[in-house]
């Protein structure tokens, strides 16, 4: 009768002893049914303690917990998980030890650690600091850096991918993607996040950088036979399908990610079109919001016939092919066509071809002073992109008054046919003399 006593005296203490906080403490149970919905799809900050019941520390916290929940009521949510019952979430998320607390800031997928004091004061800051970053990321006023490491970046700039979202988002769209698939609890995806997020504003515009969290979406990882964490896939521009995914084999800086996404997005950057100057919104629609212009001014069809100048027009197209990246405005006129542009820019009236590189914006230029071939003008232009060369003002600080003319009709010139001049009704007498 005593030994049935002494175990039922036991099956209550350890009741009693899992049984750390009642639904009016404020702390939410969380479990592997309910954790992806109750904290990493919610808005909301998250403090997370993860404990087993027989741990001393553990109980020696829940006194501090229950007085932070009540403190943090309707600001920060507080939540526990008995990682005893079942270790998948503490697995899922590195834990080590008890009572471990993390902190489910605005990068859910990188939670913090809180290394400080056990007490509800302490820890209330903390989370009260990640709600004053989440608040500032928001209003563009600072950084929300994930994995407790520190970035100039924002996260809002990673695109955060879900199963409902992904095919809309992604293969749905033109843009060129790079997508992270990651684990919260992988910590080669945690040394990455900073770059990432520093990588995702250096490329907005350009590449869209998504992430998403693979133990959440198993099913769409499992599409892109996803077996390590992180696995980056990249996705060209255009129409697209799942089939399509590439494997990113660059590095995992945020410079080696900028320089690989940047070489795959100029692979996909039309040549930009070299137009003739032929009035003024053609040379506006050319030149204007490009950071340079490049404008030549090539022979009169009568110094250089059809196949001459298709010569000059194909290095010109070559070039503006080799620096499209630079997303620089590239055009030409004929010589003598436009004599104001000539004279603003320096060139013309001899020596044709001539080329100028134009910055309409600082109003300002640098003339071609080497030969007008391939290599004669990417030396130059390579020297510009440098800031190295000789600049000058455009004459009269504005753009100079274009003259519209006809575009050039791809043939060869003709020269102006001459009159038949009828001398039927002159006399000429040989016997007349001229006398000054």
């Amino acid at each position: 009768m005593r030994q049935l006593s002494s175990l039922l005296l036991l099956a209550f203490i350890a009741g009693s002893v899992n049984a750390f906080y009642a639904p009016s403490d404020g702390v939410v149970e969380l479990t592997p049914s309910n954790f992806d919905r109750e904290v990493l799809q919610d808005d909301a900050v998250w403090i997370v303690e993860f404990y087993a019941p027989w741990c001393g520390h553990c109980q020696s916290l829940v006194p501090e917990y229950k007085k932070l929940a009540k403190a943090l009521k309707g600001v920060v949510k507080v939540g526990s998980v008995n990682a005893d019952s079942d270790n998948t979430l503490s697995g899922q998320f590195g834990v080590r030890g008890f009572p471990t607390i993390k902190i489910f800031g605005s990068n859910k997928r990188s939670p913090t650690d809180f290394n400080g004091q056990r007490t509800a004061k302490a820890i209330a800051e903390a989370a009260l600091a990640e709600v004053k970053k989440k608040v500032q990321a928001a209003l563009g006023g600072g950084s929300s850096g994930g994995g407790g490491g520190s970035s100039s970046s924002s996260d809002d700039d990673v695109i955060e991918l879900t199963e409902d979202n992904f095919d809309k988002l992604v293969l749905n769209s033109d843009d060129i993607w790079l997508v992270e698939f990651f684990a919260p609890w992988c910590g080669h995806c945690k040394n990455l996040a900073p770059e990432w997020a520093k990588a995702a504003k250096e490329l907005k515009g350009k590449v869209k950088l998504g992430a998403l969290d693979a133990t959440a979406h198993q099913s769409k990882a499992a599409e892109y036979n996803v077996r390590g964490y992180p696995t980056i896939k990249f996705f060209a521009a255009g129409a697209k399908s799942a089939s399509d995914a590439q494997e990113y084999q660059g590095g995992r800086t945020a410079s080696d990610i900028v320089s690989w996404a940047s070489d795959k997005h100029t692979e996909n950057v039309p040549a930009p079109e070299l137009v003739q100057i032929t009035s003024e919104a053609i040379l506006d629609d050319a030149c204007e919001g490009k950071p340079l212009c490049i404008i030549s001014v090539l022979p009169h069809i009568l110094d250089c016939d059809a196949k001459c100048r298709n010569k000059f027009l194909v290095t010109l197209r070559t070039l503006g092919d080799k620096y499209k990246q630079k997303l620089w405005g590239w055009a030409w006129a004929e010589g003598g066509q436009q004599p104001a542009l000539e004279e603003s820019l320096e060139v013309g009236g001899f020596g044709y071809p001539a080329l100028a590189v134009v910055n309409f914006k600082k109003m300002k230029f640098s003339v071609l002073k080497g030969s007008f071939s391939k290599d004669g003008i990417s030396e130059f232009l390579r020297d510009i992109s440098y800031g190295r060369g000789h600049t000058a003002p455009v004459r009269g600080a504005k753009k100079p008054t274009i003259v519209s003319v006809d575009p050039w009709d791809g043939k060869d010139g003709q020269l102006p046919t001459e009159e038949d001049i009828d001398l039927s009704d002159i006399d000429l007498d040989d016997d007349v003399k001229d006398e000054l």
